[in-house]
């Protein structure tokens, strides 16, 4: 990447593991795609969630040349796939979603 990897916790205490772990995800997604430039992600606790519990929000920024490509993994998506789901469980779909964004923007 041209620019360093860019992490932000909004309403939700900083942690050195799941720093790692972001780190981990952007490194994997940096190896597979050259074009990546940049590349923010943005977690966020939301207020109590009565459906969802108190999932937090995972949101991916990916710039690669000519353009930005926005992933977020949000708890409306996730309620009724996981009984239990926790900040690992969101980084990890978001990342996925990430991956298949920038697969798509490939083939354009």
């Amino acid at each position: 990447m041209d620019r360093p990897l860019d992490i932000a916790f909004h309403n939700i205490e900083p942690s050195e593991g799941i720093k790692d772990e972001i780190r981990q995800h952007a490194e994997k997604l940096q190896k597979r795609h050259s074009e990546l430039v940049a590349c923010r992600v943005s977690v966020e606790a939301l207020h109590n969630q009565h459906q969802t519990g108190n999932v937090p929000e995972v949101h991916i920024v990916l710039s690669i040349r000519g353009r930005d490509l926005a992933v977020s993994r949000e708890p409306h998506q996730s309620g009724n796939r996981y009984a239990h789901p926790d900040l690992r469980t969101a980084i990890r779909d978001a990342f996925k979603a990430a991956e298949r964004q920038l697969e798509s923007a490939r083939g354009k």
